[in-house]
């Protein structure tokens, strides 16, 4: 199989919701999609979503680097997916989002010649797997606990809350959910790197009451001495998101002992190839994994709900972000489940058995060898 062609396109999508964390707002996708063309009619389809506090890169920055990527995959064999994945990591080591969005559609394409969905192709079975679904931060606790209801009301089992708030201001705003919530529901925290050191002990231990799962990059992104302080410090497990691009920050954070659970997402990682070895070195230290998203349509998050499916390591999802989108753009892929909140269904059919409506596709560049 050869690459004969690489279509580029913008996709720009907005949330009902701005989600607001406190480094920055999500409004919606404003994300680059590719497909692989080949000589065999098999085409793979990939997603970048880019959040610049984050990634380092955004859309316009994902669209120049396709461009680029394309030429130097151009007449090459995709399935050979760790001679690709080699080249374009040699090739920048920035850009992580649009990484990703190629190695998608490489192992879209891989999973296609199989003829196998892509968590068969990755070895795995099928498993129930539920995402979160979350409250970005709100000024008031009544506004927080207003989205909590909706959430609860839909079915969710789970509620990822931002905090990062100055003080102890989110004390409150979880307090409140956990009231609403009862005992049953899991809620997870995440502070963006909100707080710092002393801010993050004194929250944590005044939320020991609210029975939480875990509390998701307290500190600064370059603090892993303090993470490992932190983690040593609280009775709460310690989830590492921003700390963790690749495999090499896996380990470190590992041998440091800064956090319990490690948050993988395929915009950081630069896509499956890279996070299918954190997730191993994670489980040789027996530490979980969680997968999260920034504002990737169904597209990717089909490829991250695979990847979760293959690997019962990876134990929480927040795969949400396309469900508060205005308009859903995908036709195929994972589906979320209209009665049972955050339960989510992937297909049998080939690779990722997923598209973008063309309708939704802007800008479209195609390179050609």
């Amino acid at each position: 199989m050869i690459i004969t062609s690489v279509d580029i396109y913008r996709l720009e999508i907005p949330f009902h919701h701005p989600l607001r964390v406190p480094i920055g707002v999500i409004e919606g996708a404003n994300n680059v999609v590719i497909k692989i063309n080949t000589d065999s009619d098999l085409v793979g389809s990939g997603e970048s979503s880019p959040f610049a506090p984050i990634t380092g890169d955004t859309q316009e920055s994902n669209y120049a680097m396709a461009q680029q990527l394309a030429r130097l995959i151009m007449g090459k064999d995709p399935l050979a997916i760790e001679a690709r994945m080699t080249e374009i990591n040699r090739f920048t080591v920035g850009e992580p989002s649009i990484r990703g969005a190629f190695d998608i559609a490489f192992y879209d394409l891989a999973a296609k010649a199989a003829g196998m969905p892509l968590y068969q192709f990755l070895g795995g079975s099928v498993r129930e797997i539920r995402t979160d679904l979350t409250i970005g931060m709100q000024d008031t606790v009544e506004q927080t606990v207003n989205l909590a209801k909706g959430i609860l009301a839909k079915g969710f089992d789970a509620i990822k809350m931002k905090v990062g708030r100055s003080g102890l201001a989110d004390v409150e705003h979880v307090k409140a959910v956990r009231e609403l919530a009862g005992p049953d529901i899991n809620i997870k925290i995440d502070s963006n790197q909100g707080w710092d050191y002393p801010t993050a002990v004194a929250n944590i231990n005044a939320m020991k009451p609210f029975n939480l799962d875990y509390s998701e990059q307290p500190l600064a992104v370059w603090d892993f001495d303090n993470l490992a302080r932190l983690r040593d410090k609280v009775d709460l497990p310690i989830c590492a998101d921003e700390s963790i691009f690749d495999d090499k920050d896996a380990l470190k954070l590992i041998k440091l002992g800064a956090a319990d659970y490690l948050n993988i997402k395929l915009g950081k990682s630069g896509g499956i190839h890279t996070a299918l070895k954190i997730t191993a070195i994670a489980e040789a230290a027996g530490c979980k994994c969680m997968i999260g998203c920034f504002g990737e349509s169904r597209l990717a998050l089909t490829a991250a709900a695979h990847l979760a499916m293959a690997r019962p390591n990876i134990t929480f999802l927040d795969l949400d972000s396309a469900y508060d989108f205005k308009a859903d753009p995908v036709i195929g892929g994972v589906r979320y489940d209209e009665k049972i909140g955050g339960l989510l269904h992937l297909s049998d059919g080939a690779g990722l058995d997923a598209v973008i409506d063309e309708s939704y596709l802007q800008n479209h560049k195609r390179i050609e060898g």
